[in-house]
């Protein structure tokens, strides 16, 4: 059965950085579509950065862009997300998530993932 299992979350100062793995037991969704996600109580899962299946083209949501990258080692089947100059606006319960499916990717749409890991928080104090 595959699995993903996100680790390296934890509470960090504002500026300070963090470098979140995401590692697959299983298949090699990995070399899939991927992205990261993050969550707060009361809020709706928020995309933060996704890396396209072939061509490794990243996307980030707007607020992350030049201070979060996203990238891929297929061989150790992991996805990282490397979080510089974080700010307390980030802090959220941060998941990983393959895409499979075929057509556009609505990046930012929850439904088109096949499953998710058990996330990894991520807590900024200011």
């Amino acid at each position: 059965q595959v699995r993903l299992v996100e680790s390296g979350g934890g509470l960090v100062q504002a500026g300070d950085s963090l470098r979140l793995s995401c590692t697959e037991s299983g298949r090699t969704l990995i070399t899939y579509s991927m992205a990261w996600f993050r969550q707060t109580p009361g809020k709706e899962r928020e995309f933060v950065a996704g890396l396209t299946r072939f061509a490794g083209t990243p996307y980030y949501v707007d607020s992350v862009k030049g201070r979060f990258t996203i990238s891929r080692d297929n061989a150790d089947k992991t996805l990282t997300l490397q979080m510089n100059s974080l700010k307390s606006e980030d802090t959220g319960l941060y998941y990983c998530a393959p895409r499979t499916g075929g057509g556009p990717w609505d990046y930012a749409n929850t439904r088109q993932y096949d499953f998710w890991g058990q996330g990894t928080p991520v807590t900024v104090s200011s």
